[in-house]
C-alpha cells in the first residue's frame, strides 16, 4: 500500500500544534506496518533548514495560478521519506506557518494552501511527475482541503482520498473571491461544494469531496454531527456519517515512559510504584507546595483557555482546597486566566503553586509528581495528556468528551473489578461538576488499595502510535480502488 500524507506541519521539522505531533508519529508507525508512506510539506525555512543538503530535486511543479515551484526529497529520523514543496514566494518568510510575528494571518494562506492542496492532487494523479504514485492520498486538515476537489477536477486515474479532521474549531475560510484565485470555476460556490455561510471553507471541501472522512476519537466523531461541536458542519458530517470514523490519536511510548524518562528525579514503573512519590516531593519543592503526608497534588499542564475548561477550575479552586488538596498548574493562555492563578497562588501559599508559560521538562514533572491530573476541557477532539499522565501512573479526572471519554475509563464498582477503571469521568461543564469529580478522586486516593489499582491499570493501557496506524490502515484497504 502507496500513501501520500499531505499535512501543513509535522514534528521534527516544524511544529505549531497537535497536528505536528501527529504527522512525525502517525507516518512512521505506518511504515513499521509496511505501508509505503511519503510526506508532502511545504518549504518552509525552518523545514529546509532542518533537512539541510542531503535534500534533491524530485521534479519542477507548474500549477497556474501558483507560482513555480520545485518538489525535493529528503527523509525524517525515523526513515519516513519527505517531499518538500519549494516555493519562495509562498513559503520562504520569517514569522510562523500561518501567521506574521504580530499574529496576523498571512494575506495569502488561500494561495499558500492551496498550492499545498494541489501539488497533493498532482502527485496522486496519472499525470504526476514522480515515477511513485500513492494508492491513497491523506489529507490532513483545512490547510489541504482542497487536495479532493482538486483530484476530482483533473478526472481520471486518481488515488482516492481519505481526510482527516484534527480539529473542527479551524476551518481555514476565506472571502468569495478565493476561489478564481486559486484556479477553481466560480460555480463550486454553493452550499453543496465550498460554500460556507457566505465565504469560502477549504474545511468544508475536504469533508464534502473526500472519499472517507476521520477524526482523531470516536466520541468526537459523534459530537462533530450535532451542535455545538459541529461547528456549522453538522449536517454534512451527519450526512457523511457512514463515511466517517474516529480513531484515537497515540503518543511516542518511548519519548514517554516514566522508567526511562531523564526528565524526572525518580524513575519508576508499573511494579515500583513508590518510587512514585519523589516526583511528588520535587514538584512540591519546584513550586512552593507545603510537604504535608496524606494531601494529594492536583496536576494541570494545559493552554488556559476556555475550551480547555480550566476557567471552570479556577472558579471552584479554592472549595477544592478544603478536601484537602494542592494544586499544580503548568500553562499559559488568555490574559484573564493567567491572572486568575497567579492570584490564586499568591493567596494561598504553599496550596496552590502556578507557573505561566510552557516548559517541557517540567511538564513532565508535572505529570510524574500529580497523585492525578486535572483536564475539564469543554471539548478534546483527541487529547494527548490525558495519555501521558495514565502512563505514568496518574490517574485522570476529566470531562466525558471526544479523545477523554474514549481513553479514560470511569472509576466505578464494575470497572474496578474488571481492571478497566483509570481515572474519574464527569459529564457537565460546571465548576460543581468539576468539583463533584475531583472529590471523587480524592476520596479514592485515601483507599491504597484502589489507588493503586487505578495506577496499574493506566499504565498498562496501549497508547502507541502501532494500535492507531493498524486502524488507519484498515481504512486505507477499505477505501483502496475507489478512486
Amino acid at each position: 500500500m502507496k500513501v501520500l500524507f499531505a499535512t501543513s506541519e509535522a514534528v521534527p521539522l516544524v511544529k505549531t500544534g497537535g497536528l505536528a505531533d501527529v504527522s512525525g508519529a502517525l507516518p512512521a508507525a505506518l511504515r513499521r506496518e509496511n505501508v509505503d508512506i511519503r510526506l508532502l510539506i511545504p518549504g518552509y525555512p525552518a523545514v529546509k533548514a532542518w533537512l539541510g543538503t542531503e535534500m534533491r530535486h524530485l521534479a519542477d511543479v507548474t500549477l497556474p495560478p501558483f507560482p513555480h515551484a520545485r518538489l525535493l526529497g529528503g527523509s525524517l529520523p525515523s526513515g519516513v521519506p519527505v517531499i518538500v514543496i519549494d516555493c519562495p514566494p509562498l513559503f520562504d518568510r520569517p514569522g510562523g506557518l500561518y501567521a506574521s510575528a504580530e499574529g496576523t494571518d498571512w494575506p495569502d494562506n488561500d494561495l499558500r494552501f492551496g498550492l499545498l492542496s494541489g501539488t497533493a492532487a498532482l502527485l496522486a494523479h496519472r499525470s504526476s511527475p514522480l515515477s511513485w504514485r500513492p494508492d491513497i492520498l491523506h489529507c490532513n486538515d483545512w490547510q489541504t482541503g482542497l487536495a479532493p476537489i482538486y483530484l476530482r477536477a483533473m478526472r481520471g486515474e486518481g488515488a482516492p482520498t481519505v481526510f482527516t479532521i484534527h480539529n473542527l474549531a479551524y476551518q481555514g475560510i476565506f472571502l468569495p473571491g478565493t476561489i478564481p484565485r486559486v484556479g477553481l470555476p466560480w460555480e463550486l460556490f454553493r452550499p453543496d461544494a465550498l460554500e460556507y455561510y457566505g465565504n469560502v471553507s477549504y474545511l468544508k471541501a475536504g469533508c464534502q469531496f473526500a472519499t472517507r472522512l476521520t477524526t482523531v476519537s470516536s466520541t468526537y466523531a459523534r459530537e462533530i454531527q450535532s451542535e455545538p461541536l459541529g461547528f456549522g458542519l453538522q449536517g454534512l458530517l451527519s450526512w457523511r456519517s457512514r463515511d466517517l470514523v474516529g480513531i484515537l490519536n497515540g503518543i511516542d511510548t518511548d519519548a514517554w515512559n516514566p522508567q526511562t524518562d531523564t526528565a524526572i528525579p525518580a524513575r519508576y514503573g508499573i511494579d515500583t510504584l513508590p518510587r512514585k512519590d519523589r516526583n511528588r516531593d520535587a514538584l512540591r519543592q519546584a513550586l512552593g507546595l507545603d510537604d504535608i503526608p496524606g494531601v494529594p497534588v492536583a496536576g494541570v499542564v494545559s493552554r488556559l483557555t476556555h475550551q480547555k475548561g480550566l476557567d471552570l477550575l479556577a472558579a471552584c479552586a479554592e472549595g477544592l482546597l478544603h478536601l484537602p488538596l494542592q494544586i499544580a498548574v503548568l500553562g499559559s493562555g488568555d490574559l484573564p486566566l493567567e491572572r486568575a492563578f497567579q492570584a490564586l497562588a499568591a493567596n494561598h501559599p504553599g496550596q496552590i503553586g502556578v507557573r505561566v508559560g510552557f516548559d517541557e521538562a517540567f511538564s513532565r514533572l508535572v505529570e510524574a509528581g500529580a497523585d492525578f491530573f486535572l483536564m475539564p476541557s469543554r471539548f478534546e477532539p483527541s487529547g494527548l495528556n490525558q495519555m501521558y499522565s495514565q502512563r505514568y501512573g496518574t490517574p485522570v479526572v476529566a470531562r466525558s468528551t471526544g479523545g477523554l471519554a474514549d481513553s479514560v475509563i470511569d472509576l466505578t464498582p464494575e470497572s474496578l473489578v474488571t481492571g478497566h477503571a483509570t481515572g474519574f469521568l464527569f459529564e457537565e461543564a460546571t465548576p460543581e461538576a468539576l468539583s463533584g469529580a475531583v472529590s471523587r478522586a480524592v476520596a479514592a486516593f485515601r483507599n491504597r488499595r484502589v489507588w493503586r489499582r487505578l495506577q496499574r491499570n493506566g499504565m498498562g493501557c496501549d497508547f502507541s502510535w502501532d494500535a492507531s496506524a493498524r486502524e488507519y490502515g484498515n481504512v486505507y484497504r477499505s477505501v483502496a480502488g475507489r478512486g
